[in-house]
């Protein structure tokens, strides 16, 4: 296919966590506002004067300093963000606001407030208990904790606007986007898509790390652009899959799996489209907050929900995005030493593979994948045996008519 006209674009963005738009925003007067995780509501971050960007540390090499201050047994992407805190590379940032969802992430955020690799005098960093539940107890603990770890301090360290009217234009502005990117990933349903996973991973990612008023006029573009683009004929591709699991911050991962003749259709994992970038739908009737609140715990499909509702929930969650894919089989990935999806992907590999009956590739794989031939090998190995797999089945089907 012919290259997508503002893909390289997108691309160079994601070369560095303070990129071309970061520094923008910041030259216009607006605060930059550092997240690690899903669990924190987007659209409190994106208040007036603010803008959010995910930390990620694009372009790793040594860890070792990560290492030092974290062990060598602990979640390789943690150890990333704080060698790239002690590098230099968030000296940007005005603030983190961190929710206490994984303890190895939180001992990151903590390092990198406790080390003072941040020299801005305003700097500070939050932490909010966010629940494991998704009951509505557990709602209004949530709603409490989003008002006074980050609401409260933005309004106090930064003279931030928190009111309704501010919450719900943030929101209006994430929804402008998310329809965008779902309208944008939509296009993977196809049978011969006319985006691949990996371009479609660089557009998504960079929601996460660009201030999104700044991005949504080329996704418009790529948008109009997808409408009259021509596939390859015929389909290059092998098998499609679903991809599962932990923080996939650089889109290198998808590529080297489409090199392997795997198309990525669906992005079940943190960093992705599926879920959280679908509308946040408002009513006038209750509090704008109660109500962000509750869509991202309904929405959250972390394996640090224990309760029996929510792990049914994923395992049912993955099936209908296979289907609705049309999906071969599933990925089911983590980086290495993730304590939560370490768990999930160990029980998920049989459960989808014996009650849901889908092929499943489980690996355990390093924060930086570029030269890993062990990676490649396997995911070669699993598009072979559902290939096999496929022309069994139609074997069969020929023999039963």
């Amino acid at each position: 296919m012919k290259d997508l006209k503002h893909l390289y674009y997108f691309e160079k963005l994601l070369e560095d966590s303070y990129n071309d738009l970061c520094r923008q925003a910041q030259a216009e007067g607006k605060k930059a506002i550092g997240h690690v995780c899903f669990q924190i509501p987007e659209p409190l971050l994106n208040l007036p004067g603010c803008f959010s960007t995910r930390l990620r540390a694009p372009r790793t090499g040594s860890i070792e300093m990560g290492t030092y201050y974290m062990s060598s047994t602990l979640c390789e992407a943690c150890r990333a963000y704080l060698e790239r805190a002690l590098e230099g590379g968030f000296n940007f940032l005005d603030c983190i606001l961190a929710p206490d969802a994984c303890a190895q992430m939180n001992r990151c955020v903590e390092n990198i407030e406790k080390l003072g690799t941040n020299p801005k005098e305003t700097f500070f960093v939050t932490y909010a208990d966010v629940p494991m539940k998704s009951d509505e107890t557990a709602l209004k603990h949530y709603v409490k904790q989003m008002r006074i770890r980050v609401l409260e301090p933005l309004q106090k360290n930064f003279g931030v606007d928190i009111s309704d009217a501010a919450l719900r234009k943030a929101v209006e502005e994430q929804n402008e986007i998310s329809r965008l990117i779902t309208a944008i990933g939509d296009y993977r349903k196809c049978d011969n898509p006319v985006i691949t996973g990996y371009e479609f991973a660089v557009l998504c990612l960079a929601t996460y790390c660009c201030p999104k008023y700044l991005i949504k006029e080329k996704l418009q573009e790529t948008l109009e652009e997808l409408k009259t683009r021509k596939s390859d004929t015929p389909n290059k591709y092998r098998i499609r899959v679903v991809v599962v699991g932990s923080e996939v911050d650089d889109p290198e991962f998808i590529k080297l799996a489409e090199e392997c003749g795997a198309l990525v259709v669906a992005d079940r994992y943190c960093f992705g489209s599926l879920p959280g970038r679908q509308v946040i739908e408002l009513n006038d009737e209750e509090d704008i907050l109660t109500q962000i609140c509750r869509t991202y715990l309904q929405w959250g499909k972390c394996p640090r929900f224990f309760n029996q509702d929510k792990i049914f929930e994923r395992r049912d969650y993955v099936d209908q995005l296979a289907k609705e894919y049309h999906a071969d089989g599933l990925i089911y990935e983590q980086i290495k030493f993730c304590d939560y999806w370490g768990y999930e992907r160990a029980s998920a590999f049989h459960v989808m593979q014996e009650e849901y009956g889908w092929p499943v590739l489980s690996v355990d794989r390093p924060y930086s994948v570029r030269s890993s031939g062990q990676l490649r090998t396997r995911i070669q190995a699993f598009v072979e045996r559902v290939e096999m797999k496929k022309i069994a089945e139609k074997k069969a089907e020929r023999r039963a008519n």
